[in-house]
C-alpha cells in the first residue's frame, strides 16, 4: 500500500519531469551539429551541440549579468565575483577545484563582459562528468568568505594595474567612457581601485544571490556529448545544491543605454609617457538585434578588418604610419559602438587621424566599391567558419546565442545572411553609422599644441 506522502512525492516528481521541456533547435546531418535545448524546472536552460567526430567537450555556464548591471558603488563586483567562485565551495577548496581539472589535462577559466559572465571547462569527452560537477558546484555552492575577498582583492588590483600599463588596451576603456560617460556602459568592467577596495563579502554575496538565479543562467555544452546525459548531470548537480527550487528570482530589468551616449565631437586625452600614441576614433554603432548588423559586419571588414582593408592599406602599407590599425564594432542589447584604432608615433598622430577621418567620410558619402564588398563578404564568411573549428568556440556560440537572443542560428544560415548583404545595404549603413560626427580618445605623450589640434579630427 502506498502512503499519502509517497503519493505526493511521486506526484511532485512527475510534475517536475513534466515541466522539463526539450526542443531540437537545429537539426544536423547524422547527428552532427544538432543543437538541443532543455528547460528545467526553475527556468534553467541547457543547450548542447553534438559533434561526435571529436574527442573533447567544452562545458560552460553563462550568467546574464555584466558590469552594466552594477550601481556606481558596486563597480567591479561582477568581475570580483567571477574570481571568487574559484576560491572554494562547500565541497571543494580552491586547490581542489584547480587540481581536479589539472589532473585530467583540462582547461578551466572564466570571463566577464559588459552584459554577461561565462565560466567554462574544456576536457576530454570521457571527463565531461567531472567538468560538469566542478563548474556547477562553483556556480551553486560558492562560499564567498571574507578572507577570500581580502586575499583576492590584491589580485584584482594587480589586474587593474596591468590593464592601465597597456595603453593599447586601456584606450578602449577610455573610448567607452568618452562615448557613454559615467554610466554603466562607460565604466570599466574591472571597476576602479576605489570601488574594488570598497567591496565587502556581504555586498558581493547579495549581488551573487540576486543575479545567479537559474532563470538568469544558461548552461551550454559542445563536443562529443549526449544531450540527455548532460541534462541529467546538470539537473542532479543543481538539485543537490537546492538551486532549482528558488522562488525569489528577481527579473532581469530591460537594458536601455542608448540615452547614455555622449554628445558627438567629444575628445578625451589621457597624457602618458608612452612610446606610441594610441587613438580610437568612433561613433555610435548598432544594437546586436539590429538587422543591419550583417551589413555593418561587411562594412567593418572592408574598412578595417584585414590586410586588404582600406585603413590598413592607406595608413600602414602606403604611408608606413602605424603597425596596428583596424576598425571594430561592439554591440550591446540596445546600442553599440563603431571604432577605428591606431597606434603610432606621437608626432604622426595628426596625420593618422586625418587619414582615418578622411576614409570614414569618404565611405559614408560614396560607399564601398562592389569589389571591396565581394572581398569582405568572402573574408567574413571564411573567418566565421574558421572561428568555429573547436568545441570551445561552439560552446561560446550556442551559449551566447541562447542568452542574448533566445534562439540559435546555424552556420549555413549565418553564411547565407552574410552572402545576402547587398552593396546598397552596405552603403546605407555606412551613411547611417559613419555619417555621424565622431568622438576621439587618445592615450600618449602629446604636448600642448598637439593636444589642441586633436579637435580637428572630430570637427
Amino acid at each position: 500500500m502506498t502512503s499519502r506522502s509517497s503519493q505526493a512525492t511521486a506526484r511532485t516528481s512527475s510534475e517536475a519531469r513534466a515541466v522539463a521541456r526539450t526542443q531540437t533547435l537545429l537539426k544536423g546531418k547524422d547527428g552532427i551539429g544538432t543543437v538541443r535545448r532543455t528547460t528545467l524546472p526553475g527556468g534553467l536552460r541547457v543547450v548542447t551541440e553534438a559533434l561526435p567526430s571529436v574527442r573533447s567537450a567544452t562545458f560552460g555556464i553563462w550568467a546574464h549579468v555584466g558590469s552594466r548591471d552594477e550601481t556606481p558603488s558596486l563597480g567591479g563586483a561582477t568581475h570580483y565575483l567571477e574570481h571568487l567562485l574559484f576560491k572554494g565551495t562547500k565541497k571543494r577548496s580552491a586547490l581542489d577545484i584547480s587540481a581536479a581539472l589539472d589532473a585530467v589535462g583540462g582547461e578551466m577559466n572564466a570571463f566577464t563582459a559588459k552584459e554577461y559572465t561565462c565560466y567554462y571547462a574544456r576536457v576530454l569527452d570521457t571527463d565531461l562528468p567531472l567538468a560538469i560537477d566542478v563548474v556547477c558546484d562553483m556556480l551553486t555552492g560558492s562560499l564567498i568568505l571574507q578572507e577570500d575577498v581580502d586575499a583576492e582583492r590584491g589580485v584584482i588590483l594587480e589586474e587593474i594595474a596591468m590593464t592601465e600599463d597597456d595603453p593599447g588596451d586601456c584606450v578602449h576603456d577610455l573610448f567607452a567612457h568618452t562615448m557613454f560617460g559615467d554610466t554603466p556602459l562607460g565604466r570599466p568592467v574591472l571597476g576602479t581601485v576605489d570601488t574594488v577596495n570598497a567591496l565587502t563579502a556581504d555586498r558581493i554575496r547579495r549581488f551573487y544571490k540576486k543575479h545567479y538565479d537559474p532563470t538568469h543562467l544558461v548552461v551550454a555544452a559542445a563536443g562529443n556529448i549526449d544531450h540527455a546525459t548532460v541534462v541529467r548531470q546538470v539537473r542532479r548537480a543543481f538539485e543537490k545544491a537546492g538551486a532549482l527550487s528558488r522562488t525569489d528570482a528577481v527579473p532581469t530589468p530591460p537594458r536601455d543605454g542608448s540615452r547614455a551616449l555622449r554628445t558627438a565631437g567629444k575628445v578625451d586625452l589621457l597624457s602618458r609617457r608612452t612610446e606610441q600614441a594610441h587613438v580610437v576614433l568612433g561613433m555610435p554603432g548598432l544594437a546586436r538585434t539590429d538587422d543591419r548588423r550583417w551589413a555593418l559586419g561587411v562594412l567593418n571588414t572592408a574598412l578595417g578588418g584585414g590586410m586588404s582593408s582600406r585603413l590598413f592599406q592607406e595608413v600602414r602599407e602606403k604611408r608606413g604610419l602605424a603597425y596596428s590599425v583596424y576598425s571594430y564594432t561592439s554591440s550591446f542589447a540596445d546600442t553599440g559602438l563603431f571604432g577605428v584604432y591606431a597606434g603610432c608615433r606621437p608626432n604622426q598622430v595628426h596625420d593618422v587621424l586625418k587619414i582615418c577621418r578622411s576614409e570614414l567620410d569618404r565611405v559614408a558619402s560614396e560607399g564601398l566599391s562592389d569589389e571591396e564588398i565581394r572581398r569582405a563578404v568572402g573574408q567574413l564568411s571564411g573567418s566565421t567558419v574558421l572561428g568555429l573549428e573547436d568545441t570551445g568556440a561552439l560552446m561560446n556560440r550556442i551559449g551566447k546565442s541562447e542568452l542574448c537572443w533566445g534562439s540559435q542560428m546555424s552556420v549555413d544560415e549565418m553564411l547565407a545572411r552574410i552572402s545576402a548583404v547587398t552593396p546598397d545595404e552596405v552603403r546605407a549603413v555606412a551613411a547611417d553609422v559613419l555619417g555621424q560626427r565622431p568622438s576621439l580618445s587618445v592615450i600618449g605623450p602629446l604636448k600642448d599644441k598637439q593636444a589642441d589640434r586633436l579637435h580637428e579630427a572630430v570637427s
